[in-house]
Order: C-alpha cells, then structure tokens, then sequence
C-alpha cells in the first residue's frame, strides 16, 4: 500500500536529518576515491583530473588475501552465530521459563553493554599464551603457535560481538511463529524433532537470513577485533581502511576500499531480501 501525504510527512524529518548527514558524506567520500594521490601529501591532489586508478590497484593478487581473510573469516563467524544463536532462541522461546528467559536476555543485552575492548581483553586473557584455557585449540587440532590459532581468536572475538545481536534478532522470530503449528503437526503423528524442522524452522527461514546478514555486515566491517586480536597475520579490509586514512594520509586510496566495501554491504543487504522474498512472499507473510 502507497504512503498516504500523512506519513509522507512524518517521514520528511527523517529525511532531512538523513540526507546531510550521511548521504552528503558518502558524496564526498566517493569523490575523495576519485583523485589521485601524491606520496608525501595528506588526502588526494585538489584540483586536479579524476582518476579510477584508486580502485584499480586492489586488482592486484597482493590484496586478494585481504579480502579473502575478510569474507572467509566474517562467513565462518555468521554462520557458527546463526546456529548457536537459533539453539539459544529457540531455548528462550520454547523452553524456557519465564524466570530463566528473562536472566537469558538481560545477559544478552549486557554483554551488548561492555566495552568491546573490555570484551577482547577478556577472551585474549582466557585463551592467550598464559590463559586457562591457552590449549583449547588443540581440542581442535590448531598449534597455538600458528597463524591458525590466530584465526582461531578472531572469530572468538567476532562471536562474541555477532552472537547477542543474532540472537535476538531470532528470539522475535520464533515468537512470530505459532506454536500451535508444531502441536498440530505432531497431533498428526509426527515426532518432535521432524515438527520442528517441518513447521517452526522453515517458518522462521526469513528471520535467519536477516539475522545472517546482520551478523555478516558486523563481522565484515569490525575494525577493532581483527586489529587487536590479528596481530598482523589476520588483517580485514576495515584494517586496510584504517591503515590508508591514519598512518599514510592516504585518503583517496581509503575511501576507494571504503566505497567497495559499501557496495558489497549493499549488495549482501540485496540479496539477503531478494532470498528472503522468493522463499517467503510479501503476501505470504501478510496473511493474505
């Protein structure tokens, strides 16, 4: 249904506010990514020729790791996110006491309080060279020693930024979907386990997939974990991005990478509700 004049007009606040804000900075940036860049100099040449040459340097294979490390690494993370925080969704839902589920999501909203930084620390403290728990990886066949096990910490770190917000993300999902639809299906002889993955967990399809690219649009664009916990074996473009605008003032080389990762943000997000509509359509998910 068209917006009415009425809410075109409520609407019209947030557009004037949104407009300077972010979409005149985005306008800068991607000219900022179209001058060229002196070596020496702070920021691109001022009035001098466009050049797409700021984009076409990450063609080369040496930045292919870089994005590699970022996409792999945030996938893996999503993914471990997405299943952890379903099981715990649904604990809370379906399971829960009332009691127990609300200790369960006051400790989900205060980790989302802590200082990131506090958080990294903690984890590097369990799991570091002198932790308690420093041999975990061999559980898992990684030498702590290796660029592995540095890996290995990057995706504890992103799991415990990604897995609060995936989780209840999913928790109104589940609510949305009628228990009762699972009772009837096992009132027709199905067992529990088949109900749940018949009924409840194709029904809640779409609310995994928006949980899925909200974690992998935190995970892609996380700056803070990779650079503390990397420690230069695990560096993700946000990184470079960084690197680029702080340490050699070099801004047009920074918001190239900046407008590249914007587009694959976008066309994740794209996808992500194109998926989301073919498996479930508007008028589905309407009731009509």
């Amino acid at each position: 249904m068209p917006l009415d004049r009425f809410h075109k007009i409520l609407v019209l606040p947030a557009v004037l506010v949104f407009a300077p804000l972010v979409i005149g900075p985005l306008i800068l940036l991607f000219q900022e990514s179209l001058r060229p860049y002196e070596g020496g100099s702070i920021g691109g040449t001022l009035n001098a020729y466009l050049t797409l040459s700021n984009y076409t340097e990450f063609w080369h294979p040496t930045y292919a790791k870089y994005f590699l490390d970022t996409f792999r690494v945030s996938l893996i993370v999503t993914l471990l996110a997405l299943v952890l925080g379903y099981l715990l969704a649904h604990y809370v839902v379906r399971v829960a006491k009332p009691r127990i589920a609300k200790l369960v999501l006051a400790g989900l909203l205060g980790v989302l309080f802590i200082s990131l930084i506090v958080r990294i620390y903690a984890i590097t403290l369990t799991f570091g060279p002198i932790g308690p728990l420093r041999d975990i990886s061999w559980l898992v066949g990684i030498d702590p020693r290796t660029r592995r096990h540095t890996e290995l910490m990057v995706v504890f770190g992103l799991l415990h930024t990604v897995l609060p917000l995936v989780t209840l993300t999913m928790i109104g999902t589940i609510q949305m979907v009628n228990p009762r639809l699972e009772e009837a299906a096992m009132s027709l002889g199905a067992p529990g386990w088949r109900a749940f993955f018949s009924v409840t967990l194709p029904l809640s399809i779409p609310g995994i997939v928006s949980a899925g690219i909200i974690g992998y649009a935190f995970s892609i664009s996380n700056l803070v974990v990779p650079l503390l916990m990397g420690r230069g074996f695990v560096t993700f473009i946000s990184n470079l991005i960084y690197f680029r605008f702080s340490e050699v003032a070099n801004f047009p080389s920074g918001a190239a990478l900046s407008v590249i990762m914007l587009l694959i943000a976008l066309g994740i997000f794209f996808a992500g509700t194109r998926i989301v509509s073919a498996i479930w359509p508007p008028a589905e998910r309407s009731g009509r």
